[in-house]
């Protein structure tokens, strides 16, 4: 028993700071034995700054989607320890996947040039990761490198292949939305690993099919579209209102995000009225300007696709009609008109 807790304090089986020798993720329910570094990599600033961004970006304000960015990296960590256990530059890996993520995640990813990959690795050749790595024996730059997919990995896969990183998102989200009409651990039980992609039987991949075209659906919708566009108009005009640098604003949290628009004159109504008035908001598909000019366009910069095997074959061949299910996707709208009401 760690040395903080007494008898009338039992350790909770889903303890995110290297407190109990035992990490079980709550969705996948795969018990996750700490290794000293990956210990030590829980308690630093990084990866303690993920449990306050959201992994849902700005569209957890219109639903469900409260989890953080550190709870999908410990259900990726499971589902690497899931297949790959032995594999400790894999397992550390996707630990520090997703370090470089900006406060509400992808919402505004790309403003001022700002690429959550490439903070990453600044941050993984910095201290605090750097000295952890070093002092538990692990390369940095091997890290880094299996990041950027070489070699490739379950973590990054082939393109337009399902690989352990998505494959928590999808299902993550379809718990939160309540869409995920199987049992999660059950359905682990039955996915292999095929040339680093996710491979399911047919009915499996019908289901992982599924929550990919949802999570797309999701994206493209009201609920993620009206609050994005307006918290992404906001980060830039902070930035430009208050000559915040732009690698600080990256390292905020949402906590301190939302307090920075709060605090700025150029910023503050819009920021309380999307909080709390969202219902307020109107899209609709397509860039055409208001009657008095007081919207403004916003497009997607990407709809998130990827396939699983089927039985170790590509999609394509072994499931026509899922691969046909995905390539509808290509089809939903990505460029909106958005206003105030």
């Amino acid at each position: 028993m760690p040395a903080h807790m007494d008898q009338t304090a039992p350790a909770a089986p889903t303890n995110v700071v290297g407190a109990a020798p035992v990490f079980t993720d709550p969705l996948w329910r795969v018990p996750v034995e700490l290794r000293p570094v990956e210990v030590e990599l829980l308690r630093s600033e990084p990866l303690r700054r993920l449990h306050f961004v959201v992994h849902g970006g700005a569209s957890t304000i219109s639903t469900l989607q409260s989890y953080s960015r550190l709870e999908h990296t410990l259900g990726v960590l499971a589902l690497v320890v899931r297949f790959r256990p032995r594999d400790e530059l894999l397992r550390v890996a996707a630990l520090l996947h997703d370090i470089g993520h900006l406060p509400l995640s992808h919402t505004f990813e790309g403003l001022d040039g700002l690429d959550h990959h490439a903070i990453g690795s600044q941050l993984l050749r910095a201290e605090p990761i750097r000295g952890v790595l070093e002092k538990h024996g692990v390369d940095a730059e091997a890290v880094v490198s299996l990041l950027d997919g070489n070699p490739l990995s379950p973590l990054t896969g082939r393109s337009g292949l399902l690989n352990l990183d998505h494959l928590d998102s999808y299902a993550r989200s379809g718990r939160a939305a309540g869409r995920l009409d199987v049992d999660p651990a059950a359905l682990l039980g039955r996915l292999g690993l095929v040339d680093s992609a996710v491979s399911a039987g047919r009915e499996d991949a019908a289901v992982l099919v599924g929550l990919v075209a949802a999570e797309a659906r999701l994206h493209t919708s009201w609920d993620n579209v009206g609050p994005v566009s307006v918290v992404r108009r906001l980060a830039g005009r902070l930035l430009d209102d208050t000559g915040l640098d732009p690698a600080r604003l990256a390292r905020m949290t949402d906590h301190r995000f939302w307090s920075a628009l709060d605090a700025c004159a150029a910023t503050r109504t819009d920021s309380g009225r999307i909080r709390y008035e969202p219902h307020r908001l109107k899209v609709t598909i397509g860039n055409a300007p208001d009657d008095d000019g007081t919207g403004w366009d916003f497009s997607l910069r990407k709809i998130y696709s990827s396939a699983p095997l089927v039985d170790g074959e590509r999609i394509e061949t072994a499931a026509p009609e899922l691969a046909e299910e995905l390539d509808a996707l290509r089809l939903l709208p990505t460029d909106f008109h958005v206003r105030w009401s």
